[in-house]
């Protein structure tokens, strides 16, 4: 498999990456009760940095107290977070890697109890619908949503000071961007709802705040256009998302990332579920991410056939859980390791998190690399 695209090298922003798979964002609830990255995250993170030139996308981090809700997932907003994500952008960083931050605001999908108990906060969305099992929010007032634009700004700052590559905005899986973007959520009247260009608005204008913050080259955007999760997608996404991919084009930014309605398994994806129309609005502005199940040989057949001169890398998420040296592996050939589901979230535990070893192939070429310096 070393001879497909997927082992070129590819500039993505300022990340100069030696092969296109990348490790897609994963919530594993491995930091503090003040949302600082406790010290296995900085291995957790090396360990997966150890193929030299792979692109890391960080867990979802809150961007600020009030869009958290959630207990243990990291913060970029104190200082104690900035110098905790210190350490593992420098983990990374000395194996030769990249890692972007994924910013995140949970909107109508926080714990109410969790938002109450840590800050005292109210659960905002921008409407009052609830999703199915959830709790009824408020909706975000004209100021409250002009503040959330400049916490993205200023979260997007920080974690440039914490030593990341970049930033990609979450605007996927239900999470408040998302919440503005879909009608299924959205039911404002104002200048934020009722029509496709208000309902993007949110979204677009954090986005310009963090392009002006850290600038274009260090900013992307997650969309999942067809995720049902959490109450999501839209009667017909199609024309709502064209307009945000038209929009987010005019900024240039270093990628746009997108989760593929994937199904596993040999069941086709319905042709109105491809996001190829996104990928055909972008026109190769800039890499494509893409995510949603990729193994080995979907993610060889994606980049040398389905999505052949686009620039595509592929993001893979829960094997990485499982496979610290995933992108040798693949080009090597190596059987990935299988993944535990009962240890995905496991709050402040090593069990599961740091303790997948590397193959020995992996181990034993870094050996010969050792021995040769």
């Amino acid at each position: 498999m070393s001879s497909s695209t997927l082992f070129t090298p590819l500039k993505v922003g300022t990340s100069e990456l030696q092969h296109r798979i990348a490790m897609a964002p994963l919530t594993r609830f491995r930091a503090d009760d003040n949302h600082v990255p406790l010290p296995m995250v900085a291995e957790y993170y090396a360990q997966r940095a150890s193929v030299p030139g792979t692109l890391l996308i960080s867990e979802a981090t809150f961007i600020a107290p009030q869009a958290a809700g959630y207990a243990n997932p990291p913060g970029i907003w104190s200082k104690e977070q900035i110098a905790g994500w210190k350490k593992v952008t420098d983990a990374v960083h000395a194996k030769k890697s990249y890692i972007w931050i994924q910013l995140w605001a949970l909107g109508r999908a926080a714990d109410p109890s969790n938002l109450q108990e840590e800050g005292g906060y109210k659960l905002k969305s921008s409407s009052d619908i609830a999703f199915e099992g959830g709790a009824k929010p408020e909706p975000l007032t004209e100021a409250e949503i002009k503040e959330y634009i400049g916490l993205y700004a200023q979260a997007a700052k920080n974690a440039i000071e914490a030593g990341f590559d970049g930033v990609e905005i979450h605007g996927a899986n239900g999470y408040l961007v998302d919440q503005f973007f879909q009608d299924t959520a959205n039911k404002r009247t104002d200048s934020w709802g009722g029509s496709v260009e208000n309902r993007a608005r949110f979204g677009l204008e954090a986005t310009k705040a963090v392009v002006a913050a850290v600038g274009a080259e260090k900013t992307a955007m997650r969309l999942s256009p067809f995720s049902p999760f959490q109450g999501m997608k839209m009667a017909d996404p199609v024309p709502q998302f064209t307009y945000i991919v038209q929009e987010l084009k005019k900024l240039s930014l270093a990628y746009l990332h997108v989760v593929e309605s994937r199904i596993t398994g040999d069941a086709n994806i319905e042709a109105t579920e491809k996001v190829d129309f996104l990928i055909d609005i972008w026109n190769g502005t800039s890499p494509v991410l893409l995510a949603g199940g990729f193994k080995p040989e979907s993610a060889k057949k994606a980049v040398d056939e389905e999505y052949k001169g686009k620039d595509v890398v592929i993001a893979f998420g829960r094997y990485f859980i499982a496979n610290p040296d995933l992108p040798f592996r693949v080009k090597e050939g190596i059987e990935f390791t299988p993944y535990d589901r009962n240890f995905f979230y496991n709050k402040k535990e090593a069990e599961g998190y740091t303790s997948y070893p590397f193959s020995k192939e992996f181990e034993a070429q870094q050996k010969a690399i050792e021995s040769s310096a």
